[in-house]
């Protein structure tokens, strides 16, 4: 398989309610498909969701909008357009981070959170410093991270339920 540039295809989900934003690195090729966040359906984000908050799985693109936005997260990514092999975050080269400002502008975020190493190594590298918000580092949901189990996980990802640093 050969690495194709890709840039982000759909735009980030908040709202001026937003106090929470978990940026993901790069939408995956079932996600980019779907046109929508965590879309691969191993990808254990939603199930986990569903989990913290004590609520039914969401299902489909409205029910997981209302969701997020119902408990004030916004979603993105760290990275708006690279080369990339597939779904595979190892293989990624020449990033060009998002732009994060107008989600942060439109919202009122107090902490971010990376769903895993390669969203919070592009965040800390390009984003942090010239946003003035530390990351913390979360386990990703991807079906990849299999020595995470989904207790592992949820034990966590629950910092995300406490109020503001």
């Amino acid at each position: 398989m050969k690495a194709e540039h890709i840039v982000h295809p759909f735009p980030p989900l908040y709202d001026g309610e937003s106090r929470i934003l978990i940026l993901g690195s790069l939408p995956s090729v079932k996600s980019r498909e779907q046109m929508f966040f965590y879309g691969h359906p191993q990808n254990r984000f939603w199930p986990l969701m569903a989990a913290l908050y004590e609520e039914p799985l969401p299902e489909g693109i409205g029910e997981k909008t209302a969701f997020v936005l119902r408990h004030h997260i916004a979603l993105w990514d760290s990275i708006y357009s690279c080369d990339i092999t597939g779904s595979s975050d190892s293989s990624i080269r020449n990033v060009t981070p998002t732009d994060l400002r107008p989600v942060l502008a439109g919202s009122r975020i107090e902490r971010i959170f990376c769903n895993g190493r390669t969203s919070w190594n592009c965040y800390h590298r390009y984003q942090e410093k010239e946003l003035g918000i530390e990351a913390a580092l979360l386990p990703s949901t991807s079906p990849a991270n299999a020595a995470w189990t989904m207790d592992k996980l949820r034990s966590a990802w629950k910092v995300i339920l406490d109020g503001p640093a």
